[in-house]
């Protein structure tokens, strides 16, 4: 498995549905650029563990803005089924949803599970500059914890050491 973390997070361009469905853009890693961003990939829209994820981190986007941060949320649905959960009972979200129909993005970040055509969730933390600092990959049924994106990514942003367990406030080494 390829590392990313330290490298030059690997470029893409996506189609998106806005987080209230009601328009359809594209999104590139230059878009970020001075930013902090969180991109996250799930398997689908109509899962049992994804939407958890997705309504999860659109509840905390101002924490996530407060951090000069971005969010971004990545499947292998189209814009159009983006467009559809945002529109069901499951409502709208703060961040774009972008598609990854083509499975390139999903590949070139080592989440594409071929066999299935589906992501594995995984998730990185790209610095203004577009270095990733932070990868995790994991399996399909267990959710991500959103205090720990926002516990690691002040972490990052602390420039500094920190050890175990340690939040913000917390003394650095």
């Amino acid at each position: 498995m390829e590392r990313f973390v330290g490298r030059k997070a690997p470029d893409f361009t996506m189609n998106t549905c806005n987080g209230d469905g009601t328009e359809f853009s594209k999104v590139s890693l230059k878009d970020y650029e001075g930013k902090w961003l969180v991109m996250f990939f799930y398997p689908l829209d109509f899962t049992f563990v994804c939407p958890t994820e997705i309504t999860g981190y659109s509840k905390r986007i101002e924490d996530f803005k407060a951090l000069n941060s971005e969010v971004l949320s990545v499947s292998v649905d189209s814009e159009h089924s983006h467009k559809a959960w945002i529109n069901s009972s499951l409502g709208k979200v703060k961040f774009p949803m972008a598609s990854d129909m083509t499975k390139s993005v999903s590949r070139d970040y080592g989440v594409l599970i071929e066999e299935d055509g589906v992501a594995l969730r995984g998730l990185f933390i790209i610095d203004p500059e577009g270095v990733v600092r932070y990868s995790v990959i994991h399996d399909l049924n267990v959710g991500r914890s959103v205090d720990e994106t926002l516990r690691v990514l002040k972490a990052l942003q602390t420039g500094g050491l920190c050890p175990v367990d340690w939040d913000e406030g917390q003394d650095l080494l």
